[in-house]
Formats: structure tokens, C-alpha cells, sequence
């Protein structure tokens, strides 16, 4: 036998080209969603040996390729954090306690679309929306009961909120005070990435610089006083539901953690101060090994930006560390339960690529909210995969494989590109305002949907394998009076508070925001405890800030 190349050559020649002309191979070309081919075998020529002290290093050490953890799921499972949220503030924490009981290990709150945009539930722009695709939060009270019974000095919860993360977790912080909870004791994440929004998502309030003041107000206050939270979880789930490839969902998503960097570093933040807080969260689609070289890549790029670009020391600053979710736009309406399957293998991408946290979606989520029963069997998925199949018991169990090593380092390679076309056109704020990031989106948006179109991308039970089914029954559906009475506790709200101290708070909040370096959260903390509305603390912010506009891409 020869060496590897010279084999490889052989048996490319004589075996391989002989097979695929008696049998021809299902396409011309085998390429991930990123556009990196896969040839018909990789071997020591994609993963030399010699690279792997480098390239890949060990669990828990620079440059985390392996892990952010050095024992990572021998020590504790992930966090099996389901996403949740709907109607009433106690219809969503009945679903929580059912969650906890049934085994979830952490909570993660879904809020409905006027309480992520800043408006309460008596808002004409509110009408149709409160309690729909989430909870409706309007006031410290509404709070109260969506928390009522769950110790916040044990449970981490996590709230998938932008705009209005402040507020959100100025709430959640009163809340924990009634409950004897000091802040420097409450454990979670709010998501508070605003630039995604502006890239893929769309709820967005303030323009940019306001926004991004926002964000770094709750760094350094969270900083100070709630160590224990991450206060943002920079998104690129949302990249990839509208659209994104592999490689730009990472791109893109590390080009906003380097803008939240830089925006740190210019309020005055040292970043070891802040940096080993920051939390990611992504997608987990279908293509299996892809997915999991994507968080390889991930962890090992941005180790790689927070030394040698903002020159971090505390090994924390360098961890990336996900909180990962399934892919929504990968559940069919057809033969929903097929979802199971996609939801299944898609979890066990993010266990082998190495998440902290982990929300697998219900069969159900293409027709409608979660059943408590469909919630439980997508929290049992997980379940299964940890105590059940074993790949938790070895760190990175596909590391050292030559196609999964020569994946990561061909995305990293492309999501690097990515990063350096932001850096070229004057940052993430910059390239947003001009459309890259949204153009590159819909143009791979455009051609993944192209290629269902016509056939070239399978999506089993839609463009093959279909059959004739009758409707699904028993979907949850929100009641329409949840509007008619969230209207009336608000209102019940503004009619026993104390009204002189709300108008105090909101105006010297309203003061405060006209100034160009005061931290508003501990005045947003002090609106909330005067039992102010969410939409009143946003009203006051916008008439300040006010709202940004969306550039259009055509």
C-alpha cells in the first residue's frame, strides 16, 4: 500500500469512476447549504493530525473547538430549556409548572408581539396580537403571576425579548426582590440583540444608537448588579429562519457580537468585565453534520476574534458559549408528525456540536401553538438523547472525524469571509444600513426555495411522499376574551396605582434618556417598581429616541 494521496488516487480512478458509470450517483454535485462540496471520501488530507493541537486543542481550553467545558456532559446535561409562552400570564405559568414537573431543568419565556414591540394590551396597535404568539406582559403585576410559585433563586429563565429587554428584566428582577431574591442571585439570559432584528426579525423600536445604548446600559448595570446573568444572547437563529446558509448564520451572528463588543469598549466597559457573560443562540437545521461542524466553527472563530481582535485575556471572554433551538422552518403542515423525526436528529446535532441549552419544538408548530402534551413529548426527545443513547458520555464524539474536521474549518473559512465584508463596509450598524447582510439572506432564502420548487431539495410529505390526510384535531388556539381581559387588568392597574409616583419615575426616566451618558436601567428599574406599564416606559424612550425605519431592500 502507498501513502494516503497516492491511495486515494487509486481508488478514485479504478473503483470509485468504474462504480459511478455502471450506477450513476443521485446528483452532478454533493454540497452542504454553504456551498462546501462533499466529495465521495475525506481522509487525513482534510484533517491532518499534525493541525489538531492547534486547530482543535482540548475541551474547556482555547480554542473550545472541543467545548467550552472540560468535562462538558459528563459533568451535567445541558439545560433542557423549553420555549413557552402563550395567552394569560396564568395560563403560561400553569405550562411552566407542567414543564418543571415533567423534568425541564430551566425556563424560557415566549412573549406576544405588543409586549416585544413596547406597546400594552390597550394599545390600538396591540388589537388582534395580545397573547398570540406569546405571553402578554404589561406591568410588574402581570409579572407576578406569570412567576407565581417558581423560586427565581433556583430556576435560570431565560426571555427571548429585544427591544424591550430592559424592562423585561427590570420586571423580572422586582419580582425576585418580592420574593427575597437578591439581583445578584437571579440566573438567565434576555435575548436583547437588536441588530438581528433589524437584519431578519423585524421587532425593532428605537434607531440604532439608541438601541445600542440600551444594550450597554444592561451590560454594565447587569454587570454590577446581577453578575450571574447573561445579559444578551446575540442571535442567529432568526438569520437562518429567513433564510440564511450555514456559514452566514455564523458570519453574520459574530459580526453583531463584534459590534456589541465594540459598542462595550466605547461605553467605557473592560472587556473581561463583560465579555464572559455574552451568551449565543442558534439554529439547528437539517443537514445534520453541517450543523454540528457549524458550532465547531463557531466556538473556534470567535475564541480566535476575542484574543487576537479585542485582545481578551480571561479565557471566559473567549468561550462561546449557545443556547441552540430546532428549526421552525423546517416543520411541515403535511403529515406533521413527521416533525418528531426532523426534531429528534436535529437535537442530536446540537448534543454532538456541544450546546449549553437546548428547546426542541413540538410536532404541532406549523399549525399552532404547542399542546401541553406535544410540549412534553419534544421536552422527552431530549431526555431520550441524555439518558438513553449514550452521546453524552464522550466529549465531542465526532471530533477527529476527516469530513466533520474538514467542514469546520471550510465554514469557519467562509464565515470569516463574511465577517471581514462587514468589517469593510464600516462595521454591522454600517452594512445593515446598506442591505448587505438582508440581500445576502434573501438571496439564499431565494434559492433554497427555489430548489424545493423544483424538486432538486426534498422536503419529505411536501414535494415527495405526499398523501391525502385529514386535518389534525385537538390544536391549541388562544380564546379571544385573553385580549378583553389583559385590557381590564390594565386598566385596574392604572386606576389602584399609585399615579403621582409612575409620573415621576417616567418623567425622570424621560429626563434622563435626553442625556448622553446616564445608565437608564436602574431608572427603568425604578418606573417598573412604581408599578408604570411596559408601554408607558417604551412611550417615554420613544419620545426621546424615537422609531426607527426600516431600509428597504429591493
Amino acid at each position: 500500500m502507498g501513502d494516503w494521496k497516492t491511495e486515494k488516487s487509486r481508488w478514485l480512478e479504478k473503483t470509485y469512476e468504474k462504480a459511478r458509470v455502471k450506477a450513476p450517483e443521485r446528483k452532478p454535485a454533493f454540497a452542504t447549504s454553504s456551498g462546501v462540496a462533499r466529495p465521495p471520501l475525506d481522509g487525513p488530507d482534510a484533517a491532518p493530525e499534525s493541525a489538531y493541537p492547534q486547530r482543535l486543542g482540548f475541551p474547556g481550553e482555547y480554542p473550545f473547538t472541543r467545548g467550552v467545558q472540560p468535562t462538558m456532559y459528563r459533568g451535567r446535561f445541558w439545560t433542557m430549556r423549553q420555549y413557552a409562552g402563550f395567552a394569560s400570564a396564568k395560563a403560561s405559568n400553569e405550562r411552566y409548572h407542567a414543564l418543571l414537573k415533567a423534568g425541564q431543568t430551566g425556563l424560557s419565556v415566549a412573549f406576544d408581539l405588543p409586549t416585544q414591540m413596547g406597546f400594552d394590551a390597550d394599545s390600538p396597535r396591540a388589537l388582534g396580537e395580545v397573547g398570540k404568539v406569546g405571553v402578554s406582559i404589561c406591568s410588574v403585576r402581570d409579572m407576578q403571576v406569570l412567576l407565581e410559585d417558581i423560586p427565581l433563586g433556583e430556576v435560570s429563565t431565560s426571555m427571548t425579548i429585544n427591544a424591550t429587554a430592559p424592562i423585561l428584566l427590570c420586571l423580572y428582577a422586582a419580582v425576585g426582590e418580592a420574593q427575597g431574591v437578591p439581583m445578584d442571585a437571579l440566573q438567565g439570559t434576555v435575548q436583547n440583540d437588536i441588530l438581528k432584528e433589524y437584519i431578519a426579525r423585524g421587532t425593532y423600536i428605537y434607531p440604532p444608537a439608541a438601541s445600542l445604548r440600551l444594550i450597554t446600559n444592561l451590560f454594565a448595570f447587569c454587570s454590577k448588579r446581577v453578575p450571574k446573568w447573561n445579559p444578551i444572547s446575540i442571535s442567529g437563529y432568526h438569520i437562518r429562519e429567513a433564510g440564511s446558509t450555514a456559514a452566514q448564520e455564523v458570519g453574520f451572528t459574530l459580526a453583531d457580537g463584534v459590534a456589541y463588543v465594540d459598542a462595550a469598549l466605547q461605553a467605557g466597559l473592560a472587556v473581561d468585565d463583560f465579555a464572559g457573560r455574552l451568551s449565543f443562540f442558534f439554529n439547528v437545521h437539517n443537514d445534520f453534520l453541517e450543523e454540528v461542524a457549524k458550532f465547531r466553527a463557531a466556538r473556534r472563530l470567535w475564541a480566535r476574534v476575542m484574543k487576537e481582535r479585542f485582545h481578551a485575556k480571561d479565557p471566559r471572554s473567549m468561550m462561546l458559549r449557545f443556547h441552540a433551538q430546532t428549526a421552525g422552518s423546517t416543520l411541515t403542515a403535511q403529515q406533521p408528525m413527521t416533525n418528531v423525526v426532523r426534531v429528534g436528529l436535529q437535537a442530536m446535532a446540537a448534543v454532538l456540536g456541544g450546546a449549553q441549552s437546548l428547546h426542541t419544538n413540538s410536532w404541532d408548530e406549523a399549525l399552532a401553538l404547542p399542546s401541553e402534551d406535544s410540549a412534553r413529548l419534544a421536552l422527552r426527545t431530549q431526555q431520550v438523547i441524555a439518558y438513553e443513547t449514550g452521546v453524552a458520555d464522550t466529549i465531542d464524539a465526532l471530533g477527529g472525524s476527516y469530513h466533520v474536521e474538514r467542514l469546520t474549518d471550510e465554514l469557519e473559512a467562509k464565515a470569516e469571509g463574511y465577517l471581514k465584508k462587514v468589517d469593510d463596509l464600516g462595521g454591522m450598524v454600517r452594512a445593515i444600513e446598506q442591505g448587505y447582510p438582508q440581500q445576502e439572506i434573501q438571496d439564499a432564502a431565494y434559492r433554497a426555495q427555489r430548489a424545493q420548487e423544483t424538486g432538486d431539495a426534498v422536503v419529505v410529505g411536501v414535494n415527495k411522499f405526499q398523501v391525502d390526510e385529514a386535518a389534525p384535531t385537538g390544536l391549541l388556539r388562544v380564546d379571544e376574551s385573553v385580549e378583553a381581559e389583559q385590557v381590564q387588568r390594565l386598566a385596574e392597574l392604572r386606576k389602584t396605582r399609585k399615579s403621582d409616583a409612575t409620573t415621576r419615575a417616567l418623567d425622570a426616566l424621560k429626563k434622563s434618556a435626553g442625556t448622553a451618558d446616564q445608565n437608564l436601567v436602574p431608572l427603568i428599574y425604578d418606573a417598573v417598581k412604581a408599578e408604570a406599564s411596559l408601554g408607558e416606559i417604551s412611550d417615554a424612550l420613544r419620545a426621546v429616541f424615537g422609531e426607527h425605519r426600516e431600509h428597504v431592500v429591493l
